[in-house]
Protein backbone atom coordinates (compact mmCIF):
# COMPACT_ATOMS: atom_id res chain seq x y z
CA UNK A 1 0.00 0.00 0.00
CA UNK A 2 1.01 3.44 -0.61
CA UNK A 3 1.82 6.46 2.18
CA UNK A 4 -0.86 8.86 0.72
CA UNK A 5 -3.59 6.17 1.43
CA UNK A 6 -3.05 6.99 5.26
CA UNK A 7 -3.50 10.38 4.70
CA UNK A 8 -6.40 12.75 6.01
CA UNK A 9 -6.41 16.77 6.30
CA UNK A 10 -6.78 17.61 10.11
CA UNK A 11 -7.70 21.34 11.18
CA UNK A 12 -4.94 22.47 13.57
CA UNK A 13 -7.45 23.60 16.09
CA UNK A 14 -8.09 20.01 16.66
CA UNK A 15 -4.99 18.95 17.77
CA UNK A 16 -5.85 18.92 21.86
CA UNK A 17 -3.44 20.68 23.54
CA UNK A 18 -4.93 19.81 27.09
CA UNK A 19 -6.31 17.18 28.60
CA UNK A 20 -10.12 16.41 29.09
CA UNK A 21 -10.94 18.54 32.54
CA UNK A 22 -11.81 14.94 33.69
CA UNK A 23 -10.35 11.63 32.04
CA UNK A 24 -13.26 9.79 31.00
CA UNK A 25 -15.43 12.68 30.45
CA UNK A 26 -13.40 12.98 26.38
CA UNK A 27 -15.45 11.81 23.85
CA UNK A 28 -15.88 8.62 22.39
CA UNK A 29 -16.70 7.06 18.81
CA UNK A 30 -18.00 3.34 19.18
CA UNK A 31 -17.14 1.46 16.04
CA UNK A 32 -18.86 -1.45 14.79
CA UNK A 33 -16.64 -3.51 12.45
CA UNK A 34 -19.74 -6.20 11.30
CA UNK A 35 -22.15 -3.08 10.48
CA UNK A 36 -20.13 -0.02 9.86
CA UNK A 37 -21.68 1.94 12.76
CA UNK A 38 -20.74 4.78 14.45
CA UNK A 39 -22.01 5.92 17.23
CA UNK A 40 -21.56 9.39 19.54
CA UNK A 41 -20.95 8.68 23.15
CA UNK A 42 -18.67 9.65 26.27
CA UNK A 43 -15.89 7.81 27.41
CA UNK A 44 -17.06 6.53 30.54
CA UNK A 45 -20.24 5.13 28.49
CA UNK A 46 -17.42 2.32 27.63
CA UNK A 47 -18.52 0.08 30.47
CA UNK A 48 -21.47 -0.45 28.39
CA UNK A 49 -19.99 -2.53 25.70
CA UNK A 50 -18.18 -4.67 27.97
CA UNK A 51 -18.99 -7.40 30.05
CA UNK A 52 -18.58 -10.39 32.46
CA UNK A 53 -15.99 -12.45 30.86
CA UNK A 54 -14.06 -9.68 28.54
CA UNK A 55 -10.67 -9.37 28.97
CA UNK A 56 -9.08 -5.56 29.38
CA UNK A 57 -5.29 -5.77 28.17
CA UNK A 58 -4.13 -2.42 29.46
CA UNK A 59 0.13 -1.59 29.30
CA UNK A 60 1.12 -0.04 32.67
CA UNK A 61 4.25 1.81 31.30
CA UNK A 62 5.15 4.82 33.37
CA UNK A 63 6.39 8.22 31.27
CA UNK A 64 9.86 8.72 32.46
CA UNK A 65 11.50 12.61 32.88
CA UNK A 66 13.63 11.87 29.77
CA UNK A 67 14.05 15.44 28.74
CA UNK A 68 17.29 16.87 29.52
CA UNK A 69 18.55 20.17 29.20
CA UNK A 70 22.35 21.17 30.06
CA UNK A 71 25.72 22.30 28.72
CA UNK A 72 28.57 20.71 27.32
CA UNK A 73 31.40 21.23 30.13
CA UNK A 74 33.87 23.84 29.23
CA UNK A 75 32.68 25.86 26.80
CA UNK A 76 28.82 26.01 28.23
CA UNK A 77 27.14 25.65 25.16
CA UNK A 78 23.44 24.25 25.35
CA UNK A 79 22.59 20.51 24.90
CA UNK A 80 19.26 18.87 24.61
CA UNK A 81 18.62 14.73 25.44
CA UNK A 82 15.74 12.75 25.39
CA UNK A 83 16.40 9.07 26.91
CA UNK A 84 15.93 6.58 24.92
CA UNK A 85 16.76 3.33 26.24
CA UNK A 86 18.41 1.72 29.31
CA UNK A 87 21.25 -0.42 27.92
CA UNK A 88 23.29 -1.22 31.39
CA UNK A 89 22.70 0.50 34.83
CA UNK A 90 24.12 3.77 33.92
CA UNK A 91 24.74 3.38 30.04
CA UNK A 92 21.45 4.98 27.96
CA UNK A 93 21.14 5.42 24.65
CA UNK A 94 20.28 8.71 24.32
CA UNK A 95 19.14 11.79 21.03
CA UNK A 96 20.16 15.04 21.38
CA UNK A 97 20.64 18.24 19.70
CA UNK A 98 22.53 19.79 17.98
CA UNK A 99 24.23 16.50 17.43
CA UNK A 100 27.48 18.78 16.40
CA UNK A 101 27.96 19.19 19.72
CA UNK A 102 28.24 15.67 21.14
CA UNK A 103 31.24 13.76 19.81
CA UNK A 104 32.85 10.59 21.59
CA UNK A 105 34.36 11.89 24.68
CA UNK A 106 32.44 14.89 25.06
CA UNK A 107 30.99 15.77 28.65
CA UNK A 108 27.25 17.39 29.16
CA UNK A 109 26.17 18.43 32.76
CA UNK A 110 22.66 18.77 33.56
CA UNK A 111 20.97 20.23 36.60
CA UNK A 112 23.72 22.37 38.21
CA UNK A 113 25.99 19.11 38.25
CA UNK A 114 23.82 16.76 39.96
CA UNK A 115 24.13 14.58 36.77
CA UNK A 116 27.07 14.37 34.58
CA UNK A 117 27.40 12.58 31.21
CA UNK A 118 30.26 11.50 28.73
CA UNK A 119 29.46 10.27 24.96
CA UNK A 120 30.61 6.85 24.69
CA UNK A 121 29.84 5.66 21.12
CA UNK A 122 27.86 6.96 17.98
CA UNK A 123 25.39 5.40 16.80
CA UNK A 124 22.28 4.52 13.93
CA UNK A 125 20.44 7.82 13.03
CA UNK A 126 23.03 9.79 15.24
CA UNK A 127 22.32 8.62 18.17
CA UNK A 128 24.83 8.30 21.05
CA UNK A 129 25.55 6.27 23.86
CA UNK A 130 26.02 7.84 27.09
CA UNK A 131 27.43 6.76 30.34
CA UNK A 132 25.60 8.99 33.48
CA UNK A 133 27.90 9.87 36.50
CA UNK A 134 26.27 10.92 39.42
CA UNK A 135 25.01 10.65 43.62
CA UNK A 136 22.65 8.95 44.86
CA UNK A 137 19.77 6.56 42.98
CA UNK A 138 19.43 7.57 39.18
CA UNK A 139 15.86 7.49 39.42
CA UNK A 140 15.27 10.31 41.54
CA UNK A 141 18.51 12.33 39.97
CA UNK A 142 16.14 12.22 36.95
CA UNK A 143 13.02 13.61 38.75
CA UNK A 144 14.56 16.06 40.07
CA UNK A 145 16.18 17.38 36.84
CA UNK A 146 14.42 15.90 33.49
CA UNK A 147 11.38 16.90 32.11
CA UNK A 148 8.58 15.04 30.48
CA UNK A 149 8.73 15.10 27.35
CA UNK A 150 5.44 16.08 25.37
CA UNK A 151 4.87 15.31 22.02
CA UNK A 152 6.10 17.73 19.62
CA UNK A 153 2.38 19.17 18.62
CA UNK A 154 1.74 19.72 22.10
CA UNK A 155 2.67 23.58 22.47
CA UNK A 156 1.10 24.22 25.59
CA UNK A 157 2.57 23.76 28.83
CA UNK A 158 1.50 20.99 31.05
CA UNK A 159 0.14 22.19 34.76
CA UNK A 160 -0.53 18.53 36.04
CA UNK A 161 2.41 15.68 34.87
CA UNK A 162 -0.15 12.87 36.29
CA UNK A 163 -2.09 13.81 33.23
CA UNK A 164 0.21 12.26 31.01
CA UNK A 165 0.15 8.95 32.92
CA UNK A 166 -2.36 6.47 32.96
CA UNK A 167 -3.73 6.05 36.58
CA UNK A 168 -2.24 2.38 36.45
CA UNK A 169 1.35 3.25 35.11
CA UNK A 170 3.93 1.64 37.66
CA UNK A 171 6.65 0.20 35.29
CA UNK A 172 9.49 3.42 34.45
CA UNK A 173 10.51 3.24 30.95
CA UNK A 174 8.43 5.13 28.50
CA UNK A 175 9.49 8.49 26.93
CA UNK A 176 6.05 8.88 25.60
CA UNK A 177 2.41 7.96 27.22
CA UNK A 178 0.13 5.10 25.90
CA UNK A 179 -2.40 7.54 25.13
CA UNK A 180 -5.59 5.29 24.77
CA UNK A 181 -5.17 4.92 28.56
CA UNK A 182 -5.24 7.67 29.70
CA UNK A 183 -8.88 7.97 29.62
CA UNK A 184 -9.72 5.15 32.41
CA UNK A 185 -10.04 6.42 36.09
CA UNK A 186 -9.99 4.57 39.29
CA UNK A 187 -13.77 4.90 39.57
CA UNK A 188 -14.40 3.38 35.56
CA UNK A 189 -12.05 0.38 36.17
CA UNK A 190 -13.61 -0.84 39.65
CA UNK A 191 -17.12 -0.31 37.99
CA UNK A 192 -15.17 -3.00 35.06
CA UNK A 193 -14.12 -5.12 37.52
CA UNK A 194 -17.28 -4.80 39.64
CA UNK A 195 -19.26 -6.25 35.83
CA UNK A 196 -16.80 -9.13 35.92
CA UNK A 197 -14.34 -7.28 33.95
CA UNK A 198 -10.67 -9.20 33.88
CA UNK A 199 -7.82 -7.05 33.39
CA UNK A 200 -4.00 -8.06 32.27
CA UNK A 201 -1.20 -6.51 32.37
CA UNK A 202 1.22 -5.80 30.13
CA UNK A 203 4.52 -3.55 29.52
CA UNK A 204 5.61 -2.16 26.79
CA UNK A 205 7.88 1.19 27.11
CA UNK A 206 7.19 3.52 24.54
CA UNK A 207 10.18 5.13 22.47
CA UNK A 208 10.06 8.19 20.54
CA UNK A 209 10.24 6.65 17.11
CA UNK A 210 6.14 6.38 18.11
CA UNK A 211 6.89 9.70 16.59
CA UNK A 212 8.74 8.76 13.29
CA UNK A 213 7.18 9.58 10.36
CA UNK A 214 7.02 7.20 7.60
CA UNK A 215 9.59 8.41 4.65
CA UNK A 216 8.81 5.31 2.17
CA UNK A 217 6.19 5.67 -0.34
CA UNK A 218 5.73 1.86 -0.05
CA UNK A 219 4.93 1.52 3.19
CA UNK A 220 6.14 -2.62 3.63
CA UNK A 221 9.37 -1.11 3.17
CA UNK A 222 9.36 1.02 6.57
CA UNK A 223 11.31 -0.42 9.50
CA UNK A 224 9.89 0.37 12.83
CA UNK A 225 11.70 1.40 16.08
CA UNK A 226 12.92 -1.67 18.11
CA UNK A 227 10.22 -1.25 22.07
CA UNK A 228 11.19 -3.23 25.10
CA UNK A 229 8.24 -5.33 26.27
CA UNK A 230 7.51 -7.92 28.83
CA UNK A 231 4.15 -10.00 29.34
CA UNK A 232 4.10 -11.94 32.67
CA UNK A 233 2.77 -15.50 33.19
CA UNK A 234 -0.48 -14.35 35.17
CA UNK A 235 -1.12 -11.46 31.96
CA UNK A 236 -1.31 -14.71 29.85
CA UNK A 237 -3.27 -16.52 31.84
CA UNK A 238 -5.87 -14.37 32.12
CA UNK A 239 -5.91 -13.82 28.02
CA UNK A 240 -5.93 -17.40 26.92
CA UNK A 241 -8.57 -18.23 29.60
CA UNK A 242 -10.59 -15.59 28.15
CA UNK A 243 -9.92 -16.93 24.54
CA UNK A 244 -10.70 -20.33 25.41
CA UNK A 245 -13.80 -19.20 27.23
CA UNK A 246 -14.55 -17.43 23.85
CA UNK A 247 -14.84 -13.82 25.18
CA UNK A 248 -13.35 -10.97 24.09
CA UNK A 249 -9.90 -9.67 24.76
CA UNK A 250 -9.93 -5.68 24.29
CA UNK A 251 -6.79 -4.38 24.24
CA UNK A 252 -6.28 -0.50 25.10
CA UNK A 253 -4.04 1.09 22.84
CA UNK A 254 -1.88 0.14 19.84
CA UNK A 255 0.82 -0.65 22.31
CA UNK A 256 -1.19 -2.93 24.26
CA UNK A 257 -1.53 -4.41 20.32
CA UNK A 258 1.69 -4.95 19.51
CA UNK A 259 2.72 -6.89 23.00
CA UNK A 260 -0.55 -9.46 22.23
CA UNK A 261 0.90 -10.35 18.34
CA UNK A 262 3.96 -10.27 19.52
CA UNK A 263 3.58 -12.87 22.10
CA UNK A 264 1.44 -14.84 20.40
CA UNK A 265 1.82 -18.62 18.65
CA UNK A 266 -0.40 -18.74 15.20
CA UNK A 267 -3.02 -20.61 17.20
CA UNK A 268 -3.82 -16.82 19.17
CA UNK A 269 -2.15 -18.16 22.47
CA UNK A 270 0.22 -15.93 23.80
CA UNK A 271 2.80 -16.96 26.17
CA UNK A 272 4.91 -15.29 29.10
CA UNK A 273 8.42 -13.39 28.00
CA UNK A 274 9.88 -10.36 27.32
CA UNK A 275 12.15 -8.96 24.62
CA UNK A 276 12.02 -6.28 21.69
CA UNK A 277 9.43 -6.02 19.16
CA UNK A 278 9.47 -3.71 16.14
CA UNK A 279 6.31 -5.13 14.77
CA UNK A 280 4.79 -3.34 11.77
CA UNK A 281 1.06 -3.92 11.76
CA UNK A 282 -0.45 -2.67 8.63
CA UNK A 283 -3.62 -3.39 6.27
CA UNK A 284 -3.22 -7.34 5.03
CA UNK A 285 -2.33 -8.15 9.11
CA UNK A 286 -4.02 -11.32 10.42
CA UNK A 287 -4.69 -10.52 13.98
CA UNK A 288 -4.06 -13.67 16.37
CA UNK A 289 -5.51 -12.30 19.20
CA UNK A 290 -7.62 -9.32 19.79
CA UNK A 291 -11.41 -9.19 19.33
CA UNK A 292 -11.68 -5.20 20.14
CA UNK A 293 -9.51 -1.95 20.09
CA UNK A 294 -9.86 1.41 22.54
CA UNK A 295 -7.52 3.76 20.90
CA UNK A 296 -6.93 7.62 20.41
CA UNK A 297 -6.92 9.19 17.09
CA UNK A 298 -3.69 9.39 15.19
CA UNK A 299 -1.56 11.18 13.04
CA UNK A 300 -1.92 10.75 9.16
CA UNK A 301 0.50 8.45 7.65
CA UNK A 302 1.48 7.15 10.83
CA UNK A 303 2.19 3.27 11.69
CA UNK A 304 -0.34 3.93 13.99
CA UNK A 305 -3.29 5.04 12.25
CA UNK A 306 -2.00 1.88 9.87
CA UNK A 307 -2.28 -0.59 12.56
CA UNK A 308 -5.86 0.85 13.32
CA UNK A 309 -7.13 0.62 9.83
CA UNK A 310 -5.73 -3.05 9.58
CA UNK A 311 -8.10 -3.76 12.42
CA UNK A 312 -11.45 -2.53 11.19
CA UNK A 313 -10.27 -1.72 7.02
CA UNK A 314 -8.63 1.40 5.80
CA UNK A 315 -12.06 3.04 4.28
CA UNK A 316 -13.94 2.26 7.26
CA UNK A 317 -11.67 4.39 9.74
CA UNK A 318 -10.88 7.01 7.12
CA UNK A 319 -14.62 7.60 6.94
CA UNK A 320 -14.58 7.41 11.21
CA UNK A 321 -12.03 10.32 10.52
CA UNK A 322 -13.85 12.30 8.31
CA UNK A 323 -16.72 12.49 10.82
CA UNK A 324 -15.14 13.22 14.10
CA UNK A 325 -13.69 15.66 12.54
CA UNK A 326 -17.15 17.37 11.56
CA UNK A 327 -18.02 16.78 14.97
CA UNK A 328 -15.50 18.77 16.18
CA UNK A 329 -13.71 15.81 18.15
CA UNK A 330 -10.23 16.69 19.91
CA UNK A 331 -7.34 15.00 17.87
CA UNK A 332 -4.08 12.97 19.11
CA UNK A 333 -2.81 12.20 22.47
CA UNK A 334 -4.63 14.40 24.79
CA UNK A 335 -7.66 13.68 22.26
CA UNK A 336 -10.60 11.90 22.14
CA UNK A 337 -11.39 7.99 21.39
CA UNK A 338 -12.62 5.30 19.48
CA UNK A 339 -13.67 1.83 20.61
CA UNK A 340 -13.92 -0.32 17.43
CA UNK A 341 -15.42 -3.82 17.99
Amino acid sequence: MKLRDFWYPLPSELIAQHPAERRDQSRLIVLSRKNKSMVHRTFRDIHEYLGKGDCLVINNTRVIPARLLGEKEGTGGSIEFVLLKRLEPDVWEVILKPGRRARVGSRFVFGDGRLKTEILKIVEQGNRIVRFHYEGVFEEVLDQVGIVPLPPYITADLKDKERYQTIYSRVNGSAAAPTAGLHFTGELMDLLKAKGVEVAEVTLHVGLGTFRPVKTENIEEHHMHKEFYSIPEQACETINRARKRHNRVIAVGTTSVRVLETAADDQGLVRPGQGETDIFIYPGYRFKVIDALITNFHLPESTLIMLVCAFAGRDFIIEAYKEAIEQRYRFFSFGDAMFIY
